[in-house]
Protein backbone atom coordinates (compact mmCIF):
# COMPACT_ATOMS: atom_id res chain seq x y z
CA UNK A 1 0.00 0.00 0.00
CA UNK A 2 1.21 3.78 -0.85
CA UNK A 3 0.77 6.16 1.30
CA UNK A 4 1.62 8.90 -1.08
CA UNK A 5 -1.84 8.36 -3.08
CA UNK A 6 -4.50 9.13 -0.47
CA UNK A 7 -7.24 8.15 -3.16
CA UNK A 8 -6.93 4.17 -2.20
CA UNK A 9 -5.83 4.28 1.44
CA UNK A 10 -7.73 1.62 3.02
CA UNK A 11 -9.88 1.16 0.46
CA UNK A 12 -11.86 4.17 0.44
CA UNK A 13 -12.54 5.96 -2.37
CA UNK A 14 -12.75 9.82 -3.33
CA UNK A 15 -14.10 10.56 0.63
CA UNK A 16 -10.68 9.98 1.91
CA UNK A 17 -9.13 12.61 0.52
CA UNK A 18 -10.66 15.61 2.31
CA UNK A 19 -10.17 14.20 5.50
CA UNK A 20 -6.42 12.83 4.75
CA UNK A 21 -5.58 16.25 3.39
CA UNK A 22 -7.40 18.37 6.59
CA UNK A 23 -6.07 16.05 9.29
CA UNK A 24 -2.50 16.25 7.49
CA UNK A 25 -2.30 20.02 7.15
CA UNK A 26 -3.92 20.80 10.20
CA UNK A 27 -7.21 22.56 7.97
CA UNK A 28 -9.29 20.70 9.98
CA UNK A 29 -8.74 21.84 13.36
CA UNK A 30 -9.16 25.28 11.69
CA UNK A 31 -12.32 24.80 10.31
CA UNK A 32 -13.68 23.48 13.60
CA UNK A 33 -12.28 26.32 15.54
CA UNK A 34 -13.77 28.76 13.01
CA UNK A 35 -17.82 26.90 13.91
CA UNK A 36 -16.69 27.42 17.46
CA UNK A 37 -15.84 30.80 17.28
CA UNK A 38 -18.65 31.25 15.56
CA UNK A 39 -21.15 29.87 17.88
CA UNK A 40 -18.95 31.64 20.77
CA UNK A 41 -19.59 34.94 19.10
CA UNK A 42 -22.99 34.62 18.62
CA UNK A 43 -23.77 33.40 22.13
CA UNK A 44 -22.02 36.00 22.80
CA UNK A 45 -23.87 38.80 20.95
CA UNK A 46 -27.46 37.09 21.98
CA UNK A 47 -26.29 37.25 25.65
CA UNK A 48 -25.35 40.93 25.26
CA UNK A 49 -28.73 41.90 23.29
CA UNK A 50 -30.39 39.90 26.05
CA UNK A 51 -28.69 41.77 28.84
CA UNK A 52 -28.89 45.25 27.23
CA UNK A 53 -33.00 44.33 26.45
CA UNK A 54 -33.56 43.80 30.48
CA UNK A 55 -31.64 46.88 31.21
CA UNK A 56 -34.08 48.65 29.09
CA UNK A 57 -37.26 47.15 30.26
CA UNK A 58 -36.56 47.01 33.89
CA UNK A 59 -34.99 50.30 34.57
CA UNK A 60 -36.90 52.24 37.43
CA UNK A 61 -40.23 54.20 36.06
CA UNK A 62 -40.05 57.71 37.27
CA UNK A 63 -43.38 58.52 39.08
CA UNK A 64 -45.55 61.50 38.93
CA UNK A 65 -46.12 64.02 42.14
CA UNK A 66 -49.56 62.34 42.30
CA UNK A 67 -48.37 58.61 42.22
CA UNK A 68 -45.57 58.89 44.32
CA UNK A 69 -47.89 60.91 46.75
CA UNK A 70 -50.76 58.59 46.56
CA UNK A 71 -48.24 55.28 46.88
CA UNK A 72 -46.56 57.01 50.02
CA UNK A 73 -50.18 57.89 51.52
CA UNK A 74 -51.21 53.81 51.32
CA UNK A 75 -48.23 52.84 52.59
CA UNK A 76 -49.17 54.92 55.66
CA UNK A 77 -52.52 53.72 56.06
CA UNK A 78 -51.85 50.17 55.51
CA UNK A 79 -48.91 50.73 58.60
CA UNK A 80 -51.23 53.06 60.53
CA UNK A 81 -54.83 51.94 59.82
CA UNK A 82 -55.95 55.64 58.17
CA UNK A 83 -59.48 56.38 58.09
CA UNK A 84 -60.61 58.62 55.02
CA UNK A 85 -60.37 61.90 56.61
CA UNK A 86 -56.62 60.76 57.16
CA UNK A 87 -55.57 59.25 54.36
CA UNK A 88 -57.31 62.01 52.13
CA UNK A 89 -55.54 64.83 54.45
CA UNK A 90 -51.97 62.80 53.93
CA UNK A 91 -52.67 62.46 50.32
CA UNK A 92 -52.38 66.11 50.37
CA UNK A 93 -49.75 66.39 52.30
CA UNK A 94 -47.45 64.33 50.25
CA UNK A 95 -48.42 65.84 47.36
CA UNK A 96 -47.12 68.66 48.47
CA UNK A 97 -43.88 67.52 49.61
CA UNK A 98 -43.42 65.52 46.17
CA UNK A 99 -43.85 68.80 44.56
CA UNK A 100 -41.60 70.64 46.17
CA UNK A 101 -39.00 67.99 45.76
CA UNK A 102 -39.47 68.18 42.34
CA UNK A 103 -39.10 71.60 42.52
CA UNK A 104 -35.65 71.44 44.26
CA UNK A 105 -34.66 68.89 42.38
CA UNK A 106 -35.15 71.10 39.08
CA UNK A 107 -33.46 74.19 40.64
CA UNK A 108 -30.26 72.20 40.44
CA UNK A 109 -28.33 73.64 42.67
CA UNK A 110 -24.89 72.75 41.96
CA UNK A 111 -24.01 72.34 46.08
CA UNK A 112 -25.09 69.15 46.99
CA UNK A 113 -25.26 70.16 50.81
CA UNK A 114 -27.19 72.59 50.56
CA UNK A 115 -29.96 70.36 48.00
CA UNK A 116 -29.81 68.07 50.83
CA UNK A 117 -30.53 70.55 54.09
CA UNK A 118 -33.58 71.93 51.69
CA UNK A 119 -34.66 68.27 51.33
CA UNK A 120 -34.41 67.11 54.84
CA UNK A 121 -36.54 70.60 55.61
CA UNK A 122 -39.10 69.46 53.11
CA UNK A 123 -38.97 66.04 55.13
CA UNK A 124 -39.28 67.11 58.44
CA UNK A 125 -41.95 69.14 57.67
CA UNK A 126 -43.83 66.77 56.35
CA UNK A 127 -43.49 65.13 59.36
CA UNK A 128 -44.44 66.97 61.49
CA UNK A 129 -47.86 68.21 59.27
CA UNK A 130 -48.76 64.09 59.23
CA UNK A 131 -48.23 64.11 63.34
CA UNK A 132 -50.86 66.91 63.48
CA UNK A 133 -53.00 64.28 61.80
CA UNK A 134 -52.64 61.50 63.65
CA UNK A 135 -54.35 60.28 67.00
CA UNK A 136 -51.79 59.32 70.02
CA UNK A 137 -52.13 55.52 69.27
CA UNK A 138 -50.89 56.59 65.57
CA UNK A 139 -48.20 58.50 66.62
CA UNK A 140 -46.53 56.75 68.64
CA UNK A 141 -46.98 53.96 65.66
CA UNK A 142 -45.44 56.17 63.26
CA UNK A 143 -42.36 57.41 65.79
CA UNK A 144 -41.34 53.68 65.99
CA UNK A 145 -41.81 53.01 62.26
CA UNK A 146 -39.39 56.47 61.92
CA UNK A 147 -36.92 55.08 64.27
CA UNK A 148 -37.01 51.23 62.55
CA UNK A 149 -36.59 53.58 59.35
CA UNK A 150 -34.12 55.61 60.42
CA UNK A 151 -32.08 52.67 61.56
CA UNK A 152 -32.29 50.62 58.42
CA UNK A 153 -31.11 53.70 56.50
CA UNK A 154 -27.98 54.20 58.53
CA UNK A 155 -27.21 50.25 58.28
CA UNK A 156 -27.49 50.22 54.68
CA UNK A 157 -24.78 53.36 54.83
CA UNK A 158 -22.24 51.50 56.59
CA UNK A 159 -20.71 50.16 53.55
CA UNK A 160 -19.69 54.17 52.83
CA UNK A 161 -16.69 55.96 54.13
CA UNK A 162 -17.99 58.56 56.84
CA UNK A 163 -18.12 62.43 55.90
CA UNK A 164 -15.52 64.81 57.26
CA UNK A 165 -16.38 65.65 60.82
CA UNK A 166 -17.41 62.15 62.06
CA UNK A 167 -20.51 62.08 60.71
CA UNK A 168 -22.19 59.28 58.70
Amino acid sequence: MCLCFPLIHKNRAFKAVPNWWDQRFGLRTFRTKKKHMKKLLLICGLLFSVITFAQAQGGRQKMTPEERAQKSADGLTKRLGLNDDQKNKATAIFLDQANAMDKARAAGNADKEARRAEMMKLSEDTDTKIAAILTVDQKKTYETWKAERKERMKGNRMGQEPKAGGEQ
